[in-house]
C-alpha cells in the first residue's frame, strides 16, 4: 500500500493574512536579478466586473506575434542572469517542430470544471499546433502540484470501501466529490477508486514533478493511464493521444496546488535524466509550460500550503533547464483574476519574466482563445529558436 497523506485538512487553513515576502526577497543566494526588456506587448482586459464572461478580451499575452492589439511603453520582465551562452553562431535554425509541452496541474478543491476545460481545449490546440509543422515531433507530460496519490483514508479503506461521511474513517475536512451538502450516510470515497490496483502505484507517482501516470482521488481518472513505451509523457505517435492526455490531466480535486515547486521539480537534472521523466526535456526542443491552478502559490513555503522557493527561484530553474535562453520558452498562465499582478501570485510573476507568454482567467467560459494565443507565440519561438552547442 503506498504511503500517502491525505492533505485536506491543510487546504482549510486560512492564508490570506499572511504576508508573502517579494519575489526578490528569496533567501535563495542563486536568485537572479530582475530587469526589464523593451518589447513586451499586452491587451487589458475589460473591467473586473465583466471579465467573466469568458471571451478572447480576457486574455492577456506577451511579447510581440500574438495577434492582439497592444498597448504603448509597456514591458516584458526576464530575470538577468548575466552572460548568456554562445547558441552556436547565433543563427536561428529554428526548433524544427521539436516541442516539449509540460501542464502543471493543481488538484486541489474546485479543480473538476477546469480540468475538463482543459480537456475539452486541448485536442484543438494540438491539432493547430500541428498544422504549423510540417514534422511536428513531440513530447507531452501533465505533473500534478502535489506530491501525494490518491486518498489515505480510501487505501485504508480497501477493499471494502465501506466508509461514509459522518464516520470516524472519513475525514470531515473535505470530500469534494459528495454531495453538496454533505448529508452523513453518504460514501467517503469515490466508487470507482482503484483499490484493486494499490499495487501498481510506483514511488513516482509521490514526487514532486514526475509526470502523471495514474490519477487517484476525487473526480481522478482512477485508473492508470495508457502511454506507450512504459514513459510517463506522451511521444510522437502516441496512441489515441486525446485520450491518452484526457487520462493523465483529469488529476483530481482532492491534493494541493504547489504548483512553483512542482514545476521546479521538473526542471531538474535528475529527474529528466535517468530518473521518472527520463529524456522529457530535450536541448533541442522548445519548451512550452501551461500552468492552471484555482488560488495563489505564496511561495516561501507560508503554512505549508505553498511552494518552497518564489518566482525567481522557479524562473531559475527552467532557465538552467534550457541553458540559459529564456526565448526557448513559452509560458500559458490559467489562474489570474485582473490584469495586474496580484501581490501574492508569484505564478503570475513568474510568467511575465519570459519574452513569450499568455495569462487567462481561470473562470474562462472557454480555455480555447488563450490556447490560440499561445500556439501564435509557440510559431514565433520556434521560428526564432537557437539550440545550445
Amino acid at each position: 500500500m503506498p504511503d500517502v497523506r491525505h492533505p485536506g485538512a491543510l487546504l482549510l487553513v486560512a492564508v490570506g493574512a499572511c504576508q508573502a515576502p517579494a519575489s526578490d526577497s528569496s533567501a535563495f543566494a542563486t536568485t537572479p536579478k530582475i530587469t526589464t526588456v523593451p518589447g513586451g506587448s499586452t491587451t487589458e482586459p475589460p473591467a473586473a466586473s465583466s471579465s467573466s464572461s469568458g471571451s478572447t478580451d480576457t486574455t492577456t499575452s506577451g511579447a510581440a506575434g500574438s495577434g492582439e492589439p497592444s498597448t504603448s511603453g509597456t514591458t516584458t520582465l526576464v530575470p538577468d542572469l548575466g552572460e548568456v551562452p554562445d547558441f552556436t553562431d547565433g543563427n536561428p535554425i529554428g526548433c524544427q517542430g521539436k516541442i516539449d509541452f509540460l501542464f502543471v496541474i493543481s488538484s486541489s478543491g474546485n479543480m473538476e470544471s477546469r480540468q475538463l476545460q482543459l480537456i475539452n481545449a486541448f485536442p484543438d490546440f494540438i491539432d493547430t499546433i500541428e498544422s504549423k509543422f510540417a514534422d511536428f515531433d513531440y513530447h507531452i507530460m501533465v505533473t500534478d502540484g502535489d506530491d501525494d496519490w490518491g486518498l489515505d483514508h480510501c487505501n485504508e479503506d480497501c477493499p471494502v470501501l465501506d466508509c461514509k461521511t459522518g464516520d470516524s474513517c472519513c475525514p470531515t475536512s473535505v470530500c469534494p466529490f459528495c454531495p453538496d451538502p454533505v448529508y452523513e450516510g453518504e460514501p467517503c470515497c469515490p466508487a470507482d477508486y482503484p483499490c484493486d490496483q494499490l499495487d501498481l502505484v510506483e514511488p513516482c507517482e509521490s514526487t514532486f514533478g514526475a509526470g502523471v501516470l495514474f490519477p487517484a482521488g476525487g473526480f481522478a481518472s482512477n485508473m492508470p493511464c495508457p502511454i506507450d513505451g512504459g514513459r510517463r509523457y506522451m511521444v510522437k505517435g502516441q496512441t489515441d493521444l486525446h485520450d491518452t492526455f484526457a487520462c493523465a490531466a483529469k488529476v483530481g480535486a482532492s491534493g494541493g496546488e504547489f504548483m512553483g515547486q512542482a514545476l521546479t521539480a521538473a526542471m531538474q537534472k535528475d529527474i529528466n535524466d535517468g530518473g521518472c521523466n527520463n529524456l522529457f526535456l530535450r536541448d533541442d526542443a522548445l519548451l512550452m509550460v501551461t500552468l492552471i491552478s484555482t488560488g495563489y502559490d505564496y511561495g516561501g513555503g507560508i503554512g505549508g500550503l505553498s511552494s518552497e522557493g518564489y518566482a525567481a527561484d522557479w524562473a531559475k530553474a527552467v532557465l538552467d533547464a534550457k541553458h540559459g535562453d529564456p526565448e526557448s520558452v513559452v509560458m500559458l498562465n490559467i489562474l489570474k483574476d485582473d490584469y495586474e499582478c496580484h501581490p501574492h501570485d508569484e505564478l503570475c510573476k513568474l510568467v511575465k519574466m519570459f519574452p513569450y507568454w499568455t495569462q487567462e482567467w481561470k473562470d474562462a467560459a472557454d480555455f480555447g482563445p488563450a490556447f490560440d494565443a499561445a500556439t501564435n507565440h509557440v510559431e514565433t519561438a520556434c521560428a526564432e529558436f537557437v539550440p545550445p552547442g
